[in-house]
């Protein structure tokens, strides 16, 4: 059997910033492939780069010359684990990577994906964007029947059902496996001769096609293209298996779609803002939210400002509907990371203010209507108001681009548990309280998808349970609730 010559160094665990990322929603990861070209490694470290936001803790690039596969993975942002030319090692035409936020598993360097095999079908690499909500049952049904696991992910648990297959063939055993796993997933693997993406039958995680030359990519978003100078094609449909090699890109549906459930966080705050996916370019989204909330929940104010990065598109927006002023109130510092250490508890207490300023000459002596994209346990949005009350405002009205974010997410979100969900345990009042606001609003349902085109009382093609409760699958595995899998076509 070929050998696998893995070049992985662990460059070492980092903490979040308590009281700012905690606080915050994070994507779990970010997945990229390329199929026949020269500089496969080179370009899926660049479009990666494209990617860097869907994912921090840690980051790694498989590639294969057709025999032999390699693999560099490690802890850290791009820059960190690509530090010392290990793109050099990476030898093959074919490529895909990963960067990750681990919500499923813990922070190891045994989780950095893509995960890497061999089996008796030859080489192949995983990465996957998501989490499988019935990972844990399916595990133990694994290891009582002899499966050893080296990780904790839950991607893991895909290669043991592959492994397991019955046929020849290795896309059938991967889409057997398919039918197996619940919840959001969008998936590379790549093999000795193929690239292969999938993405889950509700299509909650994004996957595009692109093009670049004779080559094809694949990629979470579609700025990624951009980035290497691909072209757009399409997104991969739900349920929807894509098979690249010598003979072009063949599809086959794995599942019958099943009710479209497209995560509405990707527009709301994940995605880049330009990107599209399914359709909707996601700055248009966020700036028509943004005119969504100066239309039904206006605010008097002497200027607009927006939270960076994610919250100035939906600002804008709301300055151009209500005639009032757009300013840039806050500033990012782009050298923070999401994973830097901190080294006291002081610093901890006044994490917000290494990660933002407020403009003190922007701010001072006026009403401020501060636009953001969500709360989610309320002590970065108390922190924020505090920051431009002390520059000076005179009034902090708060406007979310979103509902009230009530419920967990079973589906690759990293949030907290309900008990830990401000809207959850508190009342409209109650959180303007906790955060100190002299106003809050938030958009409802309905309102958010007027954004996409759909009116009141239609069947959203989205998935909206951190807002509703009302999950698209099972989240504890075993049985869809939407439909049986019979429905399904399984």
């Amino acid at each position: 059997m070929e050998r696998l010559y893995d070049r992985g160094l662990e460059a070492g665990r980092v903490d979040a910033v308590e009281g700012i990322e905690a606080d915050q929603l994070h994507e779990e990861c970010g997945v990229f492939g390329i199929f026949r070209h020269s500089n496969a490694a080179e370009l899926t470290y660049f479009g990666l780069v494209a990617l860097q936001h869907r994912g921090q803790e840690a980051a790694g690039i498989a590639t294969v010359d057709g025999t032999k596969m390699y693999r560099h993975r490690g802890l850290g942002l791009l820059s960190d684990v690509f530090s010392g030319g290990q793109l050099k090692e990476l030898i093959g035409d074919s490529a895909i990577g990963h960067v990750r936020y681990s919500t499923a598993g813990s922070n190891t360097v045994e989780n950095a994906q893509p995960l890497t095999f061999t089996t008796h079908q030859g080489n192949l690499a995983i990465a996957h964007n998501g989490n499988l909500v019935n990972a844990h049952k399916l595990r133990v049904d694994l290891e009582k029947t002899g499966s050893l696991f080296q990780s904790t992910s839950d991607t893991e648990v895909l290669a043991h059902l592959i492994s397991r297959g019955e046929h020849d063939s290795l896309l059938e055993n991967i889409e057997d496996s398919l039918k197996v796993i619940r919840g959001g997933f969008a998936l590379v693997f790549l093999s000795n001769h193929q690239l292969i993406a999938a993405r889950d039958p509700n299509g909650l995680r994004p996957l595009a096609l692109g093009k670049l030359g004779d080559s094809y990519v694949v990629a979470s978003e579609s700025c990624a293209f951009e980035t290497v100078g691909a072209a757009f094609i399409r997104d991969v449909k739900p349920g929807e298996i894509v098979v690249i090699d010598e003979k072009g890109v063949q599809s086959t549906m794995f599942v019958k779609q099943v009710k479209r459930a497209l995560c509405t966080f990707e527009h709301i705050y994940f995605a880049r803002p330009d990107s599209d996916i399914d359709g909707y370019n996601v700055h248009a989204i966020r700036k028509q939210l943004g005119r969504i909330l100066a239309e039904q929940h206006s605010a008097p104010g002497d200027i607009v400002i927006g939270v960076p990065d994610s919250s100035i598109s939906a600002a804008a927006g709301y300055a151009e509907k209500s005639g009032i002023p757009f300013e840039m109130g806050l500033v990012k510092n782009k050298y923070i990371a999401r994973t830097f250490i901190q080294p006291s508890q002081e610093m901890r207490d006044s994490g917000v203010r290494l990660k933002l300023n407020a403009v003190r000459t922007v701010v001072d002596g006026k009403r401020v209507i501060l636009i953001d994209d969500s709360i989610v346990r309320g002590t970065t949005s108390r922190r924020i108001v505090q920051l431009l009350r002390d520059a000076g405002a005179t009034e902090v009205h708060v406007r979310i681009s979103s509902p009230p974010y009530r419920h967990p997410c079973h589906y690759g979100i990293d949030t907290s548990s309900k008990g830990q969900l401000i809207a959850a345990t508190h009342s409209l009042d109650e959180i303007r309280q906790e955060i100190d606001a002299d106003s809050l609003e938030y958009l409802t349902v309905p309102e958010l998808m007027t954004a996409f085109g759909y009116g009141r009382g239609e069947d959203y093609p989205f998935c909206n349970a951190c807002f509703s409760g009302q999950y698209p699958t099972e989240t504890s595995g075993g049985k869809w609730e939407i439909e049986t899998l019979q429905e399904a076509g399984v």
